[in-house]
């Protein structure tokens, strides 16, 4: 039996959304975003030179179609991604949900498009409103909560790291995500009882429609500075509908999950999930393409395009992560065997020279390698998911249409 392996970029977007303009970074709308087009940019122009150097380099990505993809989706330029004929299916995809965030351009992905308009807290000072708040803080077994507001994830330790050591109180904060983020001390606060908290007060956010509630374990000392860790979870809501994972599994079909998947799904379709950073991640990704059973799926997120230099609009850093990730990927399609399905997407974009700090509206590449050579032209979304099941000869749902 065929294997399948789904690879997502997180927030590796190529621009050229049809709907962008009605999403928004602050009041500037997406219109014009474009993740790999401007990073190849500003790499020919010398403005990503730390760490690195020249032109975006990309030949495994490339050669699968991924410059090909970009100029299909939004016609703009990215030097250095110019391959001519691609030697794998490539094409585009874009996004129905009403959101750019993580569970909904995974979750259409997977064949599901979201059926609802998630929540998100206004950028308030409070943004909670107080049964939020009264609670978190009866989760957490504390007087009251600190933060309450809109943040990053890095600035928001700096500056209430101090005061969460001194009161014991955890820091909890939104984004323009459908998120509820609690921060506290791995050892001072105490990883398990982050975790619990955040278990608690899943029901009441999920009812409202809040996507995920995020633990944000953090290290260090107020004289050393503070760091998150890697034991980052996400308590997202479980999909309403079977997705592809559960296709696979109601099939007797052994589905892997790699990194942020088994969150992302609610463990929902899912018999083994390994986490850690990109490069653990690639690691197990290595591992199941050499031993994963025949007929499997595997589910991957590599996630740190997005968390390390999407957000932060790290331009360099972004460009290295992208090369990294071509050097390794290229050695693991060394190891497909015959008749295995590699495909390569994002879930949104993130744009790093785009204004504020918030995911961007685009379209995504879809990259395959094992199959042969050919455009499959602008797909939805969901037609990934369709085609993973027909790859694999399990009954698809959903309104996904096999592109193979």
């Amino acid at each position: 039996m065929s294997r399948a392996f789904v690879v997502v970029m997180d927030s590796v977007g190529i621009g050229g959304a049809p709907d962008a303009a009605v999403f928004f970074n602050g009041d500037i709308p997406d219109t014009g975003a474009n993740t790999v087009a401007h990073i190849a940019q500003a790499c020919s122009e010398g403005r990503a030179e730390i760490g690195r150097s020249g032109l975006l380099h990309l030949p495994n990505l490339d050669a699968l179609g991924l410059g090909a993809a970009l100029r299909l989706a939004s016609g703009d330029a990215a030097p250095g991604l110019d391959a001519i004929t691609p030697s794998g299916l490539w094409g585009c995809a874009c996004e129905s949900s009403r959101g750019k965030d993580t569970p909904s351009g995974h979750w259409e992905l997977a064949g599901l498009p979201v059926p609802w308009d998630w929540h998100y807290f206004p950028d308030t000072d409070p943004a909670f409103p107080p049964e939020v708040t009264e609670a978190a803080a009866q989760a957490a077994g504390t007087e009251g909560i600190l933060g309450n507001c809109h943040a990053s994830g890095t600035e928001i330790l700096v500056r209430l790291g101090p005061e969460h050591l001194r009161t014991g109180w955890p820091i909890c904060y939104t984004s323009a995500d459908s998120v509820f983020q609690i921060a506290a001390h791995e050892d001072a606060f105490g990883l398990d009882r982050l975790l619990d908290m955040c278990r608690a007060m899943a029901p009441m956010l999920h009812a409202m429609k809040v996507g995920r509630v995020i633990a944000r374990p953090f290290v260090g000392s107020v004289a050393e500075g503070f760091t998150r860790t890697a034991n980052r979870r996400d308590f997202a809501i479980a999909p309403p509908a079977p997705v592809l994972t559960n296709w696979a599994q109601d099939e007797g079909r052994a589905v892997h999950g790699v990194g942020k998947i088994g969150d992302i799904f609610s463990m929902s379709g899912i018999d083994t999930v390994v986490k850690g950073s990109d490069a653990e991640l690639m690691g197990h990704l290595a591992r199941l393409v050499k031993t994963a059973e025949e007929g499997s799926l595997t589910f991957a997120n590599f996630v740190e395009f997005d968390s390390l230099y999407g957000h932060r609009r790290d331009i360099s850093g972004y460009a290295r992560a992208l090369e990294w990730f071509d050097r390794e990927i290229g050695h693991v399609l060394q190891d497909l065997r015959a008749g295995d399905m590699l495909l390569l997407t994002a879930d949104h974009g993130n744009d790093p020279s785009w204004t504020g700090t918030d995911h961007t509206r685009e379209q995504v590449p879809v990259l395959i390698a094992g199959l042969g050579a050919g455009e499959i032209g602008q797909v939805a979304f969901a037609d990934v998911a369709a085609s993973v099941a027909d790859h694999l000869g399990i009954p698809a749902q959903g309104p996904g249409r096999s592109f193979l």
